[in-house]
C-alpha cells in the first residue's frame, strides 16, 4: 500500500514538473532544447505527407462515389462492419430502364430494339465501373488508409512520448540550474544524465520511424500506377462499348414502320452520331482507318470524282471550314487533296464545307 502511495505520489510530482516546464516555456521564462534539423525536416515532411495523404484521399472517395449519403451510409457500415447492400449504380439503372421500356414497345420494332442494346451498353459500362471501383478501393485506397490508422498513429505517439521526455530534460536541466546544496546538485546532475539518455534514445526512435516515411513514399507511387492503370482499363472498356454500340445503332435504317405510321423523326431521335477518331483521339486512329475507308470512300478519294451521299445523322459545324448536316438530306461530296482523311468536302447548293465522312453513305 505504502508503495502504491509512493508511486502515485512521484508520478503527480513528474506530471506537475512537466506541466510546470510547458507553462515557463510558453511565456518565455525557461529554455527549450531544440531538436536538430534533420529530425525537424522529417517531422514536417511526415505531417505533409499525412495532410496529403487524406486530402487525396476524400477526393478519391468523392470520384468513386459522388453522392455523399452514400458515403456517409458506406462509412456506417464500415464502422459497423457490416457488408453493404448491394445496389445498381447509376448507369445499371439507366440501363435497366432503357431495357424495360424497349421490351414495352417490342423488341421487333427499330425503336425498341434500339433502347433494348443501348441500355444493355449502359448496363456493361456499369459493370466496367463497379470494377473500377473495386480495383480502386483495394489497390489504391486501402494502402493509404492503413498508413493514416497504422504507421502515422505509431509515428504520432513516439513523436508525442518525445515531446514528453524533452519536457522531463528541461525541467531536470532548471533544477540543476536551482541547485545550491553539493548534494542536491549531485542528485540533479544525475537525474539530468538520466533524463538525457532518455531523450537521446526517443528521439532515435523517432527519427527511424519518421525516415521509414521515404518507403511510404514509395508504396504510394506503386498505389498510384495501380489507379492508373484502372482508369485506363476502365476508360478503354467504356470507349470500346460505345463504338460497338455506335456500330450497332448505325446498322438501323433512319425511317421504320410502326403501327403502320412513319416514324422518321423517332429513328433520328434514336442515332447516335460517330465522332471522327483522328479529331478525339489520333492514337487510335490508325486501329480503325479500315473501318471508316469503307463504302466506296476510297474509290472516291482515288478517282478525285464527286458522288451523291446521304447524311446518317445531324451534325453541327464546329468552324466555318464545315458544313452543318441534317439527317437524311442528299449532298454531294468530293475529295481535296490533302484533307484528312475521316473527311471529305460537301456541298449543298451554293453552301461548300468540310464534312466527317462516318455521317455519310454514299449513294449509288
Amino acid at each position: 500500500m505504502d508503495f502504491n502511495v509512493k508511486r502515485l505520489a512521484a508520478d503527480a510530482g513528474t506530471f506537475l514538473s512537466r506541466a510546470v516546464q510547458f507553462t515557463e516555456e510558453k511565456l518565455g521564462q525557461a529554455e527549450k532544447t531544440e531538436l536538430d534539423a534533420h529530425l525537424e525536416n522529417l517531422l514536417v515532411r511526415a505531417e505533409n505527407t499525412k495532410q496529403w495523404t487524406e486530402r487525396i484521399m476524400r477526393q478519391t472517395e468523392v470520384l468513386l462515389q459522388p453522392n455523399p449519403n452514400v458515403r456517409l451510409e458506406e462509412f456506417v457500415y464500415e464502422k459497423l462492419e457490416k457488408k453493404v447492400p448491394t445496389r445498381m449504380n447509376n448507369h445499371e439503372l439507366l440501363g435497366q430502364s432503357m431495357i424495360d421500356s424497349g421490351n414495352e414497345f417490342g423488341p421487333g420494332t427499330a425503336y425498341g430494339n434500339a433502347l433494348i442494346k443501348c441500355g444493355e451498353t449502359e448496363k456493361q459500362i456499369g459493370g466496367a465501373e463497379r470494377e473500377f471501383i473495386q480495383s480502386s478501393a483495394i489497390n489504391f485506397l486501402t494502402p493509404f488508409r492503413n498508413f493514416l490508422d497504422g504507421d502515422f498513429k505509431t509515428i504520432l505517439k513516439e513523436r508525442k512520448l518525445l515531446q514528453v521526455k524533452r519536457l522531463d530534460l528541461d525541467a531536470a536541466k532548471t533544477r540543476l540550474k536551482k541547485a545550491r546544496m553539493a548534494d542536491a546538485r549531485a542528485v540533479a546532475e544525475q537525474e539530468l544524465r538520466m533524463t538525457q539518455s532518455e531523450f537521446d534514445r526517443q528521439a532515435e526512435i523517432t527519427r527511424l520511424l519518421l525516415e521509414g516515411v521515404s518507403s511510404t513514399h514509395a508504396h504510394h507511387l506503386r498505389c498510384l500506377n495501380d489507379l492508373v492503370e484502372a482508369q485506363t482499363t476502365y476508360y478503354a472498356q467504356c470507349y470500346q462499348y460505345m463504338v460497338d454500340l455506335q456500330k450497332q445503332l448505325g446498322s438501323f435504317p433512319s425511317s421504320f414502320s410502326n403501327n403502320n405510321r412513319s416514324s422518321v423523326s423517332d429513328a433520328a431521335s434514336i442515332s447516335v452520331p460517330t465522332i471522327p477518331v483522328s479529331a478525339s483521339l489520333p492514337n487510335m486512329s490508325a486501329g480503325l482507318g479500315s473501318a471508316t475507308a469503307s463504302g466506296g470512300f476510297n474509290e472516291l478519294r482515288s478517282s478525285n470524282s464527286s458522288r451523291k451521299a446521304r447524311v446518317l445523322y445531324d451534325y453541327d459545324a464546329a468552324s466555318s471550314s464545315e458544313l452543318s448536316l441534317l439527317a437524311d438530306e442528299v449532298i454531294t461530296v468530293s475529295n481535296v487533296p490533302g484533307m484528312d482523311s475521316d473527311w471529305l468536302m460537301g456541298e449543298r447548293g451554293n453552301q461548300k464545307g468540310k464534312v466527317p465522312i462516318t455521317y455519310l453513305e454514299l449513294l449509288n
